[in-house]
């Protein structure tokens, strides 16, 4: 994950494996990912609508995602990102995000740096056929930036397979130093032995779907069991 913190997005673009044959490549594999990020991140959500924003722009900013002639049309853009691995591209734009957190000053130097694990359905990722397409995100607090990002795989119920999905998605992700944090589907041993064992801390919401653990909890924190405990002790729990 260790990278200069002065390389932009095009650097971690350029090592994506190329699917497309050496013959007839017309636009550099980078070019088009670029395009296609800086198209989404404006409001495109089509291919359709990607080309149309790709012919809108000056060609002197093509020219910078690295073109050397005018972008391909909506067709050729789908046929890029159809033929693309999924996993590679999402590696590329974790390594960015963890470059940008970089150079991103410490709001507050010593204390653990914030995280989200969410799961959500992408908005109308439903055809009417197909599910909706779930994606589970781990979110920097601080800056809103998202620093990884995967499918949930399908299931009778996406959320109960939300907690599968954490497992992979927080492997080989720097933890050290950062607190992750969830609702009550993330509270499990395997989950959070993982995150501590990575140099990570978590702080997971306790519902009922853990009744021995929030029974403990509630014991712990009861008004008699609160005053048995000495001064010093006490003093941080209130």
């Amino acid at each position: 994950m260790d990278a200069p913190s002065n390389l932009g997005l095009l650097h971690f673009l350029d090592e994506v494996l190329d699917p497309r044959s050496r013959h007839g490549r017309q636009h550099p594999l980078s070019a088009v990912l670029a395009l296609a990020c800086c198209a989404i991140m404006c409001g495109s959500r089509s291919y359709a609508a990607i080309g149309q924003w790709a012919h809108d722009q000056d060609i002197a900013f093509m020219h910078r995602l690295g073109f050397t002639r005018r972008p391909p049309k909506s067709g050729g853009i789908r046929k890029v990102l159809m033929a693309l691995s999924p996993a590679a591209l999402e590696a590329a734009l974790t390594r960015w995000a963890e470059a940008l957190l970089g150079q991103i000053p410490a709001e507050d130097e010593g204390l653990l740096a914030p995280f989200a694990l969410d799961g959500k359905s992408v908005r109308g990722s439903f055809d009417g056929l197909n599910k909706a397409v779930h994606l589970l995100s781990l979110v920097a607090h601080r800056s809103g930036l998202t620093v990884a990002q995967a499918k949930v795989p399908d299931g009778a119920k996406d959320k109960t397979n939300e907690h599968k999905a954490a497992l992979q998605l927080l492997s080989g992700l720097v933890l050290e130093g950062r607190l992750i944090t969830g609702d009550a589907i993330f509270c499990q041993r395997d989950l959070s032995r993982q995150i501590v064992d990575s140099g990570g801390h978590y702080l997971w919401v306790v519902k009922d779907n853990q009744p021995a653990l929030l029974a403990d909890i509630r014991a712990a924190f009861a008004p008699g069991a609160v005053e048995a405990l000495s001064p010093p002790a006490a003093a941080p729990l209130a």
